[in-house]
């Protein structure tokens, strides 16, 4: 039987928010800003792929949250092991912070933001897609006008994903942010639309004819985006866990035909980088389950799997 987060951390000598927040042990987001505070010029795509790499070799970690997290979620990366990795693949197809563009399409919480964060100060600044709960609302507009935006010849990386938030006790869909002392949705947009389907299969819907507001659009579509999935998530082990893949699925669906119908304004290549966030306490380092890193052309035709190059230890 599949071990929960919470039995691994009530197992433990240590109680869990102890373990979780003792500091020699922690690799803290502060510890991550401070390190990659300057934005990374390389010589060469060598040293460029080291760099990133150094940035993250003498922070300590937490051995009993990243075994935790991995036995939640399978194939989860930490931000530091995902972004060397990646860095260091697209490196070889000639990405480099003068010839690339940063796209993102994640969710509006703050939370969302170290990822992207931590790639702009390799890449650049960065052009958001996305929305609530990470779907590309900007849509094909808003990818036509990212396309115009590559540097000449240059290339661009899209990273997009719903996140999950892992709470210090072990909840997933809970997570603590700072300044905050009760634990806290995460994602909020998300868990209101499963709880939007859930009235729906469970019968307890109450029946209206009130249209969606124009002022709330974005989570009106969420909750009609979420729909196809109301049997996967009935019948889930742990629905919040399951909820993640959920809008993973559809929002992969969507970036997938705007990308096919806005490749050609792209001046080179594409990168796809696909997959769920996984955000944690304040005080360390947040996840990254990739369950998709494409390479395409301007023709949205694929060049290359990448997936393998950068969870080979899985």
């Amino acid at each position: 039987m599949k071990i929960k987060l919470a039995s691994l951390l009530l197992a433990s000598s240590v109680p869990a928010a102890v373990a979780f927040s003792t500091a020699p042990q922690i690799f803290s987001r502060s510890a991550v800003t401070a390190l990659s505070a300057t934005r990374i010029a390389p010589a060469d795509d060598i040293m460029f792929s080291n760099k990133v790499q150094r940035l993250f070799d003498q922070a300590p970690k937490s051995v009993q949250y990243d075994i935790a997290i991995k036995l939640e979620f399978p194939g989860a990366l930490s931000y530091d092991q995902l972004e060397s990795r990646v860095t260091k693949k697209l490196a070889t197809l000639g990405y480099t912070p003068e010839n690339t563009l940063l796209a993102t399409s994640l969710c509006c919480d703050e939370l969302a933001r170290n990822l992207e964060k931590d790639f702009a100060k390799i890449y650049g600044k960065n052009f958001n897609l996305g929305g609530l709960a990470g779907f590309p609302f900007a849509g094909n507009t808003g990818f036509g006008a990212m396309a115009a935006h590559i540097p000449s010849d240059g290339s661009v990386l899209i990273i997009y994903g719903p996140h999950v938030g892992v709470a210090t006790t072990g909840g997933v869909g809970k997570v603590e942010r700072r300044g905050i002392k009760l634990v806290d949705n995460c994602c909020g947009s998300a868990i209101a639309a499963s709880n939007y389907l859930k009235g729906i299969t469970d019968g307890g819907a109450q029946i209206t004819t009130k249209i969606q507001s124009f002022t709330d659009f974005q989570q009106g579509a969420v909750q009609e985006l979420v729909l196809p999935h109301g049997k996967r998530l009935a019948e889930a082990e742990d629905r919040m866990r399951e909820l993640p893949f959920c809008l993973y699925d559809s929002q992969d669906l969507l970036m997938s035909d705007i990308v096919k119908k806005g490749a050609s304004g792209v001046k080179n290549n594409i990168a796809l980088l696909g997959g769920i966030q996984i955000n944690t306490s304040p005080d360390s380092l947040d996840y990254f389950l990739p369950l998709r890193f494409d390479y395409l052309n301007n023709k949205a035709e694929l060049l290359e799997d990448m997936l393998d190059d950068i969870t080979y230890d899985f």
